[in-house]
């Protein structure tokens, strides 16, 4: 008796086992998820593709690439005075990116995306007459525009 019970069980088992198999067939795979998945990768695809025409007036949007440095040259609690000195910094090294960020309670204006800190260092012994307060610090920059690497120049 108790081996017939053992088989019959084991023989319940082994289907069910194979029972999951349902309509597909042993080694096939069914894929399900929603069509929008398929439109946005044909969307990505496409903006891949596309030739894009970069006028020089036009701003390019970085891309953000990996670890680097940038030189803070301003930092203060009042907005404006954070906006005049990018305006002032831009009149002074116009090839060179700006950024403000703003971490309560102060704004900071940080330049420059230099992958080594002896870039970094370089550029804040040019900027030391003008600017007094200079920090180095490390974070995430963007690409270097491949069209003028000027940058690297000044």
């Amino acid at each position: 008796m108790r081996k017939t019970a053992s088989v019959f069980l084991l023989i319940l088992l082994s289907c069910a086992a194979f029972g999951q198999s349902g309509r597909n067939t042993p080694g096939t795979v069914r894929v399900v998820k929603d069509p929008l998945i398929d439109s946005l990768i044909a969307k990505r695809a496409a903006l891949y593709r596309k030739k894009t025409t970069v006028s020089p007036k036009a701003p390019v949007a970085p891309v953000v690439s990996s670890m680097g440095y940038r030189v803070q040259v301003f930092y203060g609690s009042d907005r404006r005075q954070t906006f005049n000195m990018q305006a002032r910094f831009r009149q002074d090294f116009p090839n060179y990116r700006t950024y403000i960020t703003y971490r309560e309670p102060n704004y900071y204006l940080r330049v420059g995306d230099f992958r080594s800190r002896l870039e970094a260092q370089r550029f804040l012994n040019q900027l030391r007459p003008k600017y007094p307060t200079l920090f180095i610090f490390r974070e995430k920059i963007n690409a270097p525009n491949l069209e003028s690497d000027d940058q690297g120049e000044n």
